[in-house]
């Protein structure tokens, strides 16, 4: 085994595509004409997809800090996309719902997603797509695991991977 790192292995090619797919996302959503910001947007996709989850979750979820999303999330409100209600089992704790008026906003956020996968995954079989996500989704898994159990890292280290 050569002691030069190999820029073709796994854990490099991956941020390599997560930070361009996320540059190639941000100049897409900032040139889409929506009114909102690259995070804004991404926010609000995250909140539609956990409906009434706790700020603290999202925030996680999002990989930013929660100071970060209640600036999102001020504005967002102020926009009429989200609402913020206390959480019954932590009077602490707010969950966050979008509003019907996000509708649109989630829609139109929607299709440069679309257009964007469509550009990203060009010249690659359909099924192909399916198998990387399948992959991509137990990866995650995996690393959500490591998370919950970080004395599982420690085993780990030795199998090379």
């Amino acid at each position: 085994m050569s002691p030069r790192p190999d820029p073709d292995a796994l854990g490099f090619v991956l941020t390599d595509v997560a930070r361009m797919l996320r540059g190639a996302f941000e100049r897409r959503i900032a040139n889409a004409g929506l009114g909102l910001t690259p995070g804004e947007a991404r926010t609000l996709v995250r909140i539609a997809t956990l409906e009434g989850g706790r700020q603290l979750d999202i925030a996680q979820r999002l990989g930013i800090e929660p100071m970060t999303l209640s600036t999102y999330l001020d504005r967002l409100q102020s926009l009429g996309y989200v609402e913020r209600r206390p959480d019954p089992a932590d009077r602490r704790a707010k969950l966050i719902f979008t509003t019907p008026a996000a509708g649109a906003m989630i829609a139109g956020i929607r299709t440069e997603q679309v257009e964007l996968m469509r550009q990203v995954t060009s010249g690659i079989a359909e099924e192909d797509v399916d198998l990387i996500r399948d992959r991509l989704r137990q990866l995650r898994a995996n690393l959500s695991a490591l998370e919950e159990d970080s004395s599982a890292l420690a085993p780990a280290r030795g199998t090379g991977r």
